[in-house]
């Protein structure tokens, strides 16, 4: 079983734009522990969403950590932008940039944690020489860009294989997973070695905060 304590992180994507103090003020009274927040650029991937202002307005409303994951290229250009804005966590994908090793490290002068993001069809080898660097792992389930999509089964080998090198190495990052959460989905993955689980769609849609985000907290209650 997973050691690491579970936490929900809401996604802001799938959040009423116009609302959305209501919006976090609900999820954080129904027990969210963080607030994920995806950063797109039009180009690297196929939508545009938010920018430093948002974060930072999401930051003057909330005391929950802020999980910036930047879906953009040239993501190096933008982290003292998102530091800035009171980002907690920045992560960053690895197909991105060719200087993945740096644009950690430059996270971490600008004391935010850092992470690193796979997308579906990228091998978990590509990240193994940084994962001693980053605080938190992001394994993308669907491809990134659009909410709503359905889980993807075999990303579930990612995350078996990530918790077996963390245990293996001693290492202390958190595995993170991203798209068509749902409680039957986070219950797989907190079993393959999950333990933040980033839910959009599922839990805004039909005003049902309270009672998804109840399904999602004993689907990932401990077996």
């Amino acid at each position: 079983m997973n050691e690491y304590a579970s936490k929900i992180a809401p996604s802001l994507l799938s959040a009423d734009i116009l609302h959305l103090e209501r919006d976090i003020k609900e999820v954080e009274k129904q027990g969210a522990d963080w607030l994920h927040i995806d950063i797109m650029d039009g180009h690297f991937v196929p939508n545009l969403t938010f920018g430093p202002d948002l974060v930072a307005a999401v930051r003057k409303v909330t005391a929950l950590p802020l999980d910036v994951h930047l879906m953009i290229d040239n993501p190096e250009v933008f982290i003292s932008a998102f530091a800035e804005a009171g980002a907690d966590f920045l992560s960053v994908q690895v197909e991105s940039t060719p200087h993945i090793h740096k644009v950690l490290q430059d996270v971490q002068k600008h004391g935010v944690k850092a992470g690193v993001v796979l997308n579906p069809g990228t091998p978990v080898e590509l990240i193994e020489p940084v994962l001693h660097d980053v605080a938190v792992v992001l394994v993308m389930t669907v491809n990134p860009g659009l909410g709503g999509q359905t889980f993807i089964e075999s990303t579930v080998d990612k995350i078996k294989l990530l918790d077996k090198i963390r245990k293996e190495k001693d290492l202390h990052f958190e595995i993170e997973v991203d798209g068509g959460i749902v409680p039957e989905t986070a219950g797989i993955c907190l079993e393959a070695g999950a333990n933040v689980f980033v839910s959009g769609s599922y839990l805004f849609k039909k005003n049902e905060i309270a009672v998804r985000m109840s399904a999602l907290k004993e689907a990932l209650k401990s077996k």
